[in-house]
């Protein structure tokens, strides 16, 4: 064989072998690896002020909205309690709270693993709600855990005046893992069973608000009634405080809802809109309940109405377009309205701030309602397939289900907390007040 004829031979040799190699080259570039995730600074920066407005709205904001409106020998208690239950929440968040809510494992009702935040580093990363897009799992963590806090903080609005502070101590920590760590798990973790089902709920309708509500009113139940409910004056002691931290609230509940879209995106303009919208309505629709009731408008009954229009916009708050949540303010506010001053004193039950009245109603009728003003054809962000009955009975079934949830959890834990500490002052203690009594201190000193 000539030379030539080698080289061609040759040459023909490695074309036939370049030819039978190109489809592992193809099924090489077929299984490339993914882009790495991106971390974006944008979204990382608002959920961290997020998480911090969230803070705001329990201190200062719930610690000032409820503290003005008990008697004065009780400020400082109310402050109290909701500070430390609030710190409480964080530690335990940590600890093992974040395992049970957004663990690795678990099934439709508890998750688990990462207790002590095992494994989370500052290079570990949250999913977001955009497929490639992240959050440091250390913001993820830290928002959800101001969630927990706040979510406890309000059960105490129907408690405050006579529980002991090592009563609500006792009661936090059980109530936190029997109760908030499942719901939550159920309601946002992939795998949780009304994620499952598609139930609908932006920052907190079942989670946070009927969970709270509906434990606030259990645990005024089984608690009692204040000495000389029904009998004596209890008119708020500074409306002017309690109207500073209503803004407070306002304010950081943006953080709240349009935190809860997990990027700063569109979907958390439509809830920072909605925020504004809804709450506004539901502040002038609570005035004009009053003046149709016979009353006159008051600076307590506009209070009211925004944290009503906050509570019932939550579940919808990028669920919903502007008109929408505007009408569901509206709803929820004269609902809520008539909650507290027909039901509450016809039924007689002493929900000392109005926690279930407000925070459980308003609840349940903005998550319900979310199923119906997520519909295109009113304006919300639904798809074309969208149909409205379905979707109710997904959202009542998610409310349902929190609403018996609750209402067991807090049981037990109420009736652990009466066996361990005595639940409730003495009559002498209530009678001084739980400033003096609880904690050897005035809130005004004149």
């Amino acid at each position: 064989m000539t030379f030539a004829n080698k080289m061609a031979a040759s040459a023909g040799a490695a074309g036939l072998a370049l030819f039978a190699a190109l489809p592992a080259w193809a099924q090489e570039a077929v299984a490339a690896p993914a882009p790495a995730p991106v971390v974006d600074k944008g979204d990382t920066a608002w959920m961290m002020t997020s998480t911090v407005l969230v803070l705001a709205m329990i201190l200062p904001g719930l610690a000032l909205f409820y503290g003005g409106l008990t008697r004065t020998k009780n400020m400082l208690s109310t402050m109290t309690q909701i500070g430390a239950l609030a710190c409480l929440a964080m530690i335990v968040w940590v600890v093992y709270g974040y395992g049970l809510a957004f663990g690795p494992e678990g099934n439709a009702f508890i998750a688990w693993g990462k207790f002590f935040l095992a494994g989370v580093t500052p290079d570990s990363l949250a999913d977001t709600f955009s497929d490639g897009f992240k959050l440091p799992e250390y913001v993820f963590i830290s928002f959800q855990m101001t969630f927990a806090a706040i979510t406890l903080a309000l059960v105490l609005g129907a408690t405050v005046e006579r529980m002991k502070f090592s009563a609500a101590i006792v009661f936090g920590i059980i109530w936190l893992t029997i109760v908030y760590f499942p719901i939550a798990h159920m309601v946002w973790a992939a795998g949780g069973l009304f994620f499952e089902m598609g139930a609908l709920d932006f920052a907190g309708g079942t989670v946070v608000h009927i969970n709270a509500g509906v434990s606030a009113l259990v645990a005024s139940i089984i608690l009692g009634k204040r000495i000389g409910y029904q009998k004596e004056i209890m008119a708020p002691h500074s409306l002017t405080l309690t109207m500073v931290g209503t803004g407070l609230l306002w304010v950081g509940w943006f953080g709240f809802n349009a935190g809860s879209a997990l990027e700063a995106n569109g979907s958390a303009a439509l809830a920072m809109i909605n925020t504004f919208v809804a709450t506004a309505s539901a502040a002038l629709f609570w005035m004009l309940a009053e003046k149709v009731a016979g009353h006159k408008p008051s600076a307590l009954g506009f209070c009211s109405g925004i944290i009503a229009g906050l509570v019932a916009v939550t579940p919808a708050a990028g669920n919903s377009g502007p008109f929408g949540a505007i009408v569901l303010g509206a709803v929820a506010s004269v609902i809520c309205f008539y909650a507290v001053t027909a039901l509450k004193p016809k039924l007689g039950y002493d929900d000392a701030l109005d926690a279930f009245g407000i925070h459980g109603i308003g609840g349940i009728v903005g998550a319900i309602g979310t199923g119906i003003v997520y519909a295109p054809s009113l304006g919300g962000p639904g798809g074309e397939d969208f149909a409205i009955g379905p979707q109710l009975v997904t959202q009542v079934s998610a409310v349902a289900a929190t609403i018996v949830w609750a209402t067991v959890g807090t049981v037990i834990a109420i009736t652990i907390a009466k066996a361990l500490t005595g639940l409730r002052v003495s009559e002498e203690v209530e009678r001084e007040g739980l400033d003096l009594g609880e904690h050897g201190e005035r809130a005004y000193n004149i």
